[in-house]
């Protein structure tokens, strides 16, 4: 019951709806940092997933049409040996070499050329349209090395078409394994655009092909001036061809736009194959919430405080009311001394309290003389302020703040005295006659010495020894009050307790001083 009883103090306690209204703010802001940061998250993995799905789907694509180009002009090389060839029609001859070839996909044209680069076969021409590609590199190239294998050019402009195009040729040798020209095919680069450009990267993504060499193939969106360049030696670039495939967040060294890239080599064929997506929208779709969530929460975390802190004056003004109400309940509003139930409470705790049990008690009763004709002759308002100056006296008449001065009546006063046995208690009883001596409403006419007191004087021992009781106590002061009064008021009146005695019909008293 006692934590149950603690735990529900707490609840009501002003300081604890402040806290909670800053912890309640603090963890809906830490909680949607975590969501945001876990949304922020999904985007990325989002676009990383988005990226390399992208990547395989147009690298198997590039791959596979090369590779048909690839196979095609093979197929020509091996047909070229064929002895009974030069025996054909050139119709027939044609159609034995290209048959294959001409139905490529994208391909632009297909030829083959001598050892001096001049054009004697045309996949889609008979006689062959006239060219001479002796200055082209992958020309010098065959040339200048033996065996077969596809190579693949940097993108040109066709003599025959053109149009830009990739050409990837295959050696031709003679039968005694000397130079005897090429054969090439164009793969036309409005392939990698038809490619590309069903594929929504956004404003800023790029998609980009490259030779080894660092030689931009292609660059969706397509740009002029992106034809041929090279981003040979550039950071980006160079990871490329240091780890053949992955993805990381870098910035482009055309455009400083900081960009995602996933990218792969094209199955094993000297090119380069990534797909760029810009960090500002991966992350748009993420920011727009990202606003809208922050804005929600500061404004439920502000309603909270705002909550919390209004939630907390009000209790703080409840308890203050609380605590003043209590201290109105024990005060005596006229004169603003402790009320009869704070004296009988203090009396009650003299018997209660472990700290009160080996100390004497002094108990005096004061009672103004003749009260009434003060009312009756001044009014009740000149009544109050003498009852006003009579507190006053006696607050002024102790020393010590354990002592406590009570209205008790009308006009009738107490005055307990903690550790005060007979002497200390008719030394105040004097001052109290001295300081009510002095005592004047100017206003009324009442002049010093006309208002004065009786005072009624009772002592007990120690509550654990003595078993004269608190109310007891009272009592026996009351009786000596009587007894001052009876004997001509503006005095003290001491009760002589024989051991044992209780009753105040069994008491003796003594005048103050006698």
């Amino acid at each position: 019951m006692v934590l149950p009883r603690r735990f529900a103090r707490r609840f009501r306690s002003a300081r604890t709806w402040i806290l909670f209204g800053i912890l309640a703010p603090v963890g809906m802001l830490v909680v949607s940092a975590i969501m945001l940061l876990d949304l922020r998250k999904d985007a990325w993995d989002k676009a990383e997933q988005t990226s390399q799905n992208l990547l395989q789907i147009i690298e198997r694509d590039i791959a596979r049409n090369i590779e048909i180009i690839d196979l095609s002009l093979q197929g020509v090389t091996e047909n070229l040996k064929l002895p009974a060839l030069a025996d054909l029609s050139p119709e027939l001859r044609q159609l034995i070499l290209f048959d294959r070839a001409i139905s490529a996909q994208d391909m632009g044209v297909i030829l083959v050329l001598d050892e001096r680069g001049d054009s004697i076969l045309d996949g889609h021409a008979i006689p062959a349209r006239h060219t001479n590609n002796v200055d082209r590199d992958y020309f010098k190239a065959h040339k200048a090395r033996g065996g077969g294998g596809l190579l693949i050019s940097q993108p040109l402009m066709s003599r025959l078409t053109g149009a830009r195009v990739m050409v990837l040729s295959q050696r031709v040798d003679k039968p005694d394994g000397s130079f005897g020209g090429v054969v090439l095919g164009t793969l036309k680069l409005s392939y990698f655009t038809r490619l590309f450009d069903r594929l929504g990267l956004g404003r800023d993504g790029a998609i980009n092909l490259y030779l080894h060499d660092g030689t931009r193939v292609m660059r969706y969106p397509n740009r002029d001036s992106d034809f041929g360049t090279s981003l040979a030696g550039t950071a980006n670039f160079e990871r490329f061809v240091r780890e053949g495939s992955g993805s990381f967040v870098g910035t482009s060294s055309l455009d400083g736009v900081d960009r995602h890239y996933a990218f792969t080599q094209v199955g094993t064929l000297p090119l380069i194959l990534n797909v760029a997506l810009a960090v500002n929208e991966i992350e748009a779709e993420w920011r727009a919430k990202a606003i809208v969530i922050t804005a929600i929460v500061v404004a439920l975390c502000g309603l909270t405080v705002c909550l919390s802190l209004l939630f907390g004056r009000e209790l703080e003004r409840r308890g203050a009311m609380q605590v003043e109400l209590a201290r109105q309940s024990l005060t005596d509003a006229l004169t603003g001394l402790p009320n009869r139930r704070r004296f009988e409470e203090a009396l009650t705790a003299l018997r209660g309290d472990a700290g009160h049990a080996a100390r004497h008690f002094a108990l005096l009763v004061i009672d103004a003389d003749h009260f009434k004709r003060f009312n009756d002759r001044h009014g009740h308002a000149v009544g109050d302020e003498v009852l006003r100056g009579l507190a006053r006296c006696l607050l002024e008449s102790i020393h010590r703040p354990v002592d406590l001065v009570c209205r008790v009546g009308g006009e009738e006063f107490a005055i307990l005295l903690q550790d005060g046995d007979e002497d200390e208690a008719l030394r105040i009883a004097e001052r109290v006659h001295a300081r009510v001596a002095l005592l004047a409403v100017e206003a009324a006419g009442i002049e010093p010495g006309s208002v004065t007191v009786s005072i009624g004087v009772a002592t007990m021992g120690a509550p654990a020894t003595d078993p004269l009781a608190p109310s007891d106590l009272f009592s026996l002061a009351d009786a000596a009050l009587y007894e001052a009064k009876a004997n001509g008021r503006n005095q003290t009146r001491f009760v002589e307790r024989r051991r044992g005695v209780v009753d105040r019909r069994q008491a003796s008293f003594r005048l103050a001083g006698a």
